[in-house]
């Protein structure tokens, strides 16, 4: 090889190990981020928002008392052994 592939080659290979560092120090910082702890509120707002962008609409729900007892079991039981989907009840 002539010395001017020579010194092509060895500024390339100089350019390439300092993107590399570059980018071994940007994964630093970003492994600094991922170590740190989210707290929960922020994850259940981050949950609501992307399952109010996907389309799910949430129910609110409010408890509803029977007059006898035996109605409010029947509630309970029949709640308790639908199949359905707990996000489609």
């Amino acid at each position: 090889m002539s010395d001017q592939t020579n010194a092509e080659l060895l500024e390339l290979v100089r350019s390439l190990t300092e993107r590399v560092e570059l980018l071994e120090g940007h994964v630093k910082v970003l492994q600094l981020h991922c170590d740190m702890e989210v707290p929960e509120d922020v994850m259940v707002a981050i949950a609501a928002a992307v399952a109010a962008y996907l389309g799910h609409r949430a129910r609110k729900r409010q408890a509803s008392f029977a007059r006898n007892a035996a109605a409010w079991q029947a509630a309970t039981r029949r709640s308790q052994l639908n199949h359905a989907p707990i996000h489609l009840r």
